[in-house]
């Protein structure tokens, strides 16, 4: 299904580009006169053109392979507060990283606890290709809504910002998002994540640290 999409979007580009014989104008009509003259036809995109902008598009390239080398099995220490003021919640936890979708998107299976209760979290990180950027998407058992990140890697390559909002289920206002994605070495990640509180102001609420199975 997700390779016939890949596919229909560059067919459907050149679909609408080309005009059919049935859009044509008719073989010998003349063309009705008018007080201006009719504005020139725009140039067709280019077929070649177009389909090596596709291909470049959906093709992996380093961004993909910088997240490839997390695949594996992972296991989790988090810290959560939910009251600034106040200590933090601790909890463990595991993960498995996999690549999916032919090395385009790394899929993220976690599992742990939250407030005594199971926690489960499923996620998808990719790099667009045309907006030269991170796009982290996040879904768990502790809500309904998706969570959508972009993000923005420093000169090293090891640190990623990002950025987002959300919508607070007590009063529906948005939440502004921030979270940093820190590689320390090959085997051990941290994730920090700020929200937006009553006043504005962002506040840490969750920090968690990656350690690679060995």
């Amino acid at each position: 299904m997700n390779c016939a999409r890949w596919m229909t979007l560059p067919v459907l580009a050149l679909a609408l580009a080309f005009p059919t014989a049935a859009q044509a104008p008719a073989a010998g009509k003349e063309a009705k006169e008018t007080k201006s003259a009719p504005k020139p036809a725009a140039a067709a995109p280019d077929q070649e053109a177009m389909m090596k902008a596709w291909t470049a598009y959906m093709t992996p390239g380093e961004p993909h392979a910088h997240l490839a080398k997390l695949a594996g099995s992972w296991t989790t220490k988090t810290k959560s507060w939910m009251d600034p003021a106040k200590p933090p919640e601790e909890t463990v936890g595991t993960c498995e990283f996999r690549m999916v979708l032919g090395g385009r998107y790394l899929e993220q299976r976690f599992e742990g606890s939250m407030m005594g209760q199971p926690f489960s979290g499923i996620g998808f990180t990719g790099y667009d290709n045309v907006k030269k950027k991170y796009e982290s998407y996040w879904i768990d058992s502790a809500g309904t809504g998706m969570m959508i990140l972009t993000g923005t890697p420093d000169k090293s390559g090891k640190k990623t910002v990002y950025t987002g909002s959300m919508l607070d289920p007590t009063n529906g206002k948005k939440v502004a998002l921030r979270s940093v994605d820190t590689e320390v070495d090959a085997d051990n990640l941290l994730f920090e994540m700020w929200m937006s509180g009553p006043d504005g102001k962002m506040a840490k609420s969750m920090e968690m640290v990656y350690t690679r199975k060995k």
